[in-house]
């Protein structure tokens, strides 16, 4: 198999911003061709090793990183923060060395800050596996999901209800960058910041896109070709917790609320779920839930961004 030739790639994928409208659109379509030819893809960077940075204990999204590394030939190596306080050394530094053994790094739940730091630092891609900000493999994720329901993405509604966590900014950003009408429902306090709209607004005005928040769900559902939610916030008080999702029950996914969308809407959600609470079980496992297809669609996503970043023509990468 041939690597991309897009010409658009950036050194790093720590944000959706980082994309270009022309890398969205070929990686959804390398997506494609990996997930239709699974084996076709065995030697693309045999013999590399990706890096997989975890802050927390991973199980689902540790294994979409480390099959669709397999799936191009390459070596997975798990790292975790302890193994580097042990030796004493700054992220950079591990960035640096790691810089040395792999192709790519693959970072998971290190704050924002720390994640550019270690990008600045090494020589190799670093890719956002998801952080408190972003989420953008998720987002290409999703997005993926959608074109193969829908079959082009341009055009179509998508409307994200609850507390605006890192997927909904990655989404606002590519959804406004592939043509889509993002609609965001959110209570004031979870709503995304005004310069994430803004940049969405952006985008928007360039690709076609359009983005709108809202404090009404129904407002926000009415007519969408796809309703997307994520997990609520989990305060440790459980006297805390449970008045804050009475505070957010107005933004629970039932089948009423989502039979404001069109007949042919799909469900989507970022995962883990928990049922009856912000999803209705009815929902979650009903007729328009794709959240399985999505969740499946992490790993040629992952695929199709691991191969972009690691096969950037020798001395693209630089900061």
């Amino acid at each position: 198999m041939t690597s991309p030739t897009t010409l658009h790639w950036p050194p790093d994928l720590l944000r959706a911003g980082d994309l270009t409208r022309v890398a969205l659109d070929e990686l959804l379509r390398l997506a494609g061709a990996m997930k239709a030819d699974r084996t076709g893809w065995n030697a693309a960077l045999g013999g590399a090793s990706l890096a997989c940075l975890y802050e927390v204990p991973t199980t689902r999204a540790g294994l979409s990183a480390q099959a669709a590394a397999h799936r191009l030939g390459m070596e997975p190596i798990t790292v975790r923060p302890d193994d580097l306080s042990r030796g004493g050394e700054s992220y950079e530094d591990a960035a640096r060395i790691l810089s040395g053994y792999a192709a790519a790094i693959l970072v998971r739940d290190l704050p924002d800050r720390t994640l550019a730091a270690m990008a600045g630092a090494a020589t190799i891609p670093v890719i956002n596996a998801r952080s408190p900000d972003h989420h953008p493999c998720q987002a290409l994720a999703d997005l993926f999901t959608l074109r193969e329901r829908f079959l082009q993405l341009e055009g179509l509604t998508v409307a994200y209800v609850g507390p605006a966590d890192n997927l909904a900014r990655s989404l606002l950003t590519l959804g406004a960058m592939a043509g889509i009408d993002v609609r965001i429902a959110a209570p004031d306090d979870f709503a995304p910041q005004p310069e994430d709209l803004v940049a969405a607004e952006v985008l928007g005005d360039l690709h076609g896109g359009h983005v709108s928040l809202t404090d009404d769900p129904i407002q926000a559902v009415e007519g969408a070709d796809a309703v997307a939610t994520g997990p609520w916030p989990q305060p440790v008080d459980p006297v805390e917790r449970a008045r804050l999702h009475e505070r957010l029950r107005p933004y629970r996914i039932t089948p009423p609320l989502l039979a404001r969308a069109k007949p042919t809407a799909v469900f989507l959600h970022e995962l883990p779920a928990r049922r009856e609470e912000e999803v209705a079980e009815a929902v979650f496992d009903g007729p328009h839930s794709v959240v399985w297809q999505q969740a499946a669609n992490r790993l040629p996503a992952e695929q199709a961004v691991i191969h972009a970043m690691a096969t950037q023509q020798e001395g693209e990468h630089g900061h």
